[in-house]
């Protein structure tokens, strides 16, 4: 948005927004598509941005499409700014560096608990299926990663 004049940011930002509304690949390449020729004349910047940028925008079509919203939602990192908030309000004052940094810490060490004790945002078997892909040269057979393998 930095390259958009913010009277631009209201279309730019629905027209985005519509990409990941699409229910398959192919309608989010299409809509994509829509709205780089939506910016190409408007807005040059924007489009050389966005054109640069079409791998990484796109690149949750990739996965299983059960997959799309946890991979492009931010959830997780708000629910974890709100708590380090919430936990660095009740506390105001801060006496030194250390101490800010050492609640910090703990937070995001109790977090990383939860985590590791089973309240996944992605589970493992959701994680599994979405590492296999297809051999380059058409063949039906799927290879996984040998990693997933010994671990299974």
């Amino acid at each position: 948005m930095s390259v958009t004049p913010k009277t631009m940011w209201p279309a730019v930002k629905a027209m985005l927004h519509s990409v990941y509304d699409q229910p398959d690949a192919a309608s989010v390449n299409a809509q994509f598509d829509r709205l780089l020729d939506y910016v190409e004349d408007k807005l040059p910047d924007a489009f050389e941005h966005l054109d640069t940028a079409r791998a990484d925008i796109l690149a949750f079509t990739r996965f299983p499409e059960g997959l799309w919203q946890q991979i492009w939602s931010n959830n997780p990192n708000e629910r974890l700014n709100r708590e380090i908030h919430r936990r660095t309000d009740s506390v105001g004052i801060f006496p030194n560096r250390d101490a800010i940094i050492r609640l910090v810490g703990a937070v995001l060490a109790e977090q990383t608990d939860e985590w590791a004790e089973g309240r996944r945002y992605l589970g493992l078997d959701i994680l599994a299926k979405s590492r296999l892909t297809l051999v380059a040269d058409n063949s039906p057979e799927e290879v996984t990663d040998p990693i997933l393998e010994l671990s299974a």
